[in-house]
């Protein structure tokens, strides 16, 4: 495994006030088969969706962990000689559920704890995490919030910044650009118009937006209206049981004819929601298997293939999570600071290529997709790449 540490004053200035958890291991006083003074052992919590609304990121999850776990310990479980032991639990999506097992496993003497699918549960674990001192390494949860929560927590994945960002590709100079946000009159739809006016117009370009109240049904007014403002880009926020209809009537309106509309492109089951829009959608994405072409990606496709898995959006954020535990533990020893100063500034190649963990709030920096979807010949779709997006360009 590539890897390298780069240091900086940030990183060098964790506070020496802090003790180290009660609960953290102890270095075994025998034998261990490696280092002298290195633990012979460390039990690493990963609470993520196994069941419930959000089981199928969980479970893509889990396989890229499992996959990253044996890439980063050479098919050992063990790294200097420390052997790696995980306690997988299940956290349904269920905020209080995960609150109840993470004091179980620190109560336990576990002081590395990783997931979730859900930002709810994200959020609670952070809380945890800085509670208890421990670390947390939070993957498929979006919610920029999470960045820079406290000291002990960091991203394996990608957040919503970097999505909103990638949007703002698909113009050549989103300065002096009018975006339009279309979506729901609820927490998510105003969460993305905050968003995209954060980022996108800080880059200059001014934002709209046509938000919908979520019992509507006939969706042929609000197409108009988002033609309507004359907009260079529409950034499409919606989820639930009517994306179908809507999509229909921002097509039959004649919406993809005039301007660029772009959404986010999720796992593999959403491919076929889009109806007759789904070639005129310009979609930014975070991963799919056919994405980035690297010899690690290739590892991990064929390591969860092999496990009778199939490699998915969230992936990547399992596999990047077992690179950085095996990181942490190897220059940490147990030692929650150690382990933090280890992660910051951690440069690392993942599936995705190369991932650099920013030092002052723990965001995982890294590449995001244009992509489309093409018919496959079969009734469905496939996702094509259109480009990458290189980190810089879409750095939260």
């Amino acid at each position: 495994m590539r890897v390298s540490k780069k240091f900086s004053l940030g990183a060098l200035a964790v506070s020496a006030a802090l003790v180290l958890s009660a609960c953290a291991p102890t270095a075994d006083s025998g034998d261990s088969g490696g280092d002298e003074g290195a633990l012979a052992e460390v039990t690493v919590g990963v609470i993520t969706s196994e069941t419930g609304p959000l089981e199928s990121y969980g479970k893509q999850y889990l396989a890229g962990f499992k996959a990253g776990l044996d890439y980063a310990t050479d098919g050992t479980g063990e790294v200097d000689g420390t052997k790696i032991n995980v306690e997988y639990r299940d956290d349904a999506g269920d905020p209080d559920k995960a609150v109840t097992i993470a004091k179980e496993l620190i109560g336990q003497g576990v002081n590395i704890l990783a997931g979730s699918a859900s930002s709810g549960v994200a959020g609670v674990l952070a809380e945890q995490a800085a509670q208890n001192q421990v670390l947390f390494i939070s993957g498929p949860a979006a919610a920029d919030a999470l960045t820079g929560i406290n000291e002990y927590t960091f991203r394996s994945g990608r957040q919503s910044a970097q999505d909103v960002a990638t949007a703002g590709t698909f113009i050549d100079d989103i300065s002096g650009k009018k975006v339009v946000v279309y979506g729901q009159d609820n927490a998510f739809g105003q969460g993305n118009v905050a968003a995209v006016d954060t980022i996108l117009g800080a880059q200059g370009a001014t934002v709209e937006s046509v938000l919908v109240a979520e019992d509507v049904t006939e969706f042929t007014p609000f197409a108009q209206q988002v033609l309507a403002a004359s907009p260079d880009l529409v950034f499409v926020a919606w989820a639930g049981a009517t994306s179908g209809a809507m999509w229909q009537a921002m097509s039959q309106q004649g919406v993809f004819d005039v301007v660029p509309v772009v959404t986010g492109l999720g796992d593999s089951v959403t491919f076929g929601a889009y109806g007759e829009a789904t070639e005129g959608i310009s979609f930014l994405n975070h991963y799919f298997p056919g994405a980035p072409s690297n010899a690690i990606n290739d590892d991990m496709v064929a390591a969860v293939e092999a496990a009778g898995g199939t490699p998915d959006l969230f992936t990547p954020d399992g596999f990047n999570a077992a690179i950085m535990i095996v990181q942490a533990v190897k220059e940490g020893q147990g030692d929650v600071q150690a382990m933090i100063s280890a992660l910051e500034g951690f440069e690392f190649d993942g599936p995705k290529g190369k991932n650099v963990v920013r030092v002052d709030n723990h965001a995982l920096i890294q590449a995001m997709y244009q992509v489309k979807l093409v018919a496959d010949g079969s009734g469905g779709y496939v996702p094509e790449l259109v480009a990458v997006v290189p980190a810089d360009q879409v750095t939260p």
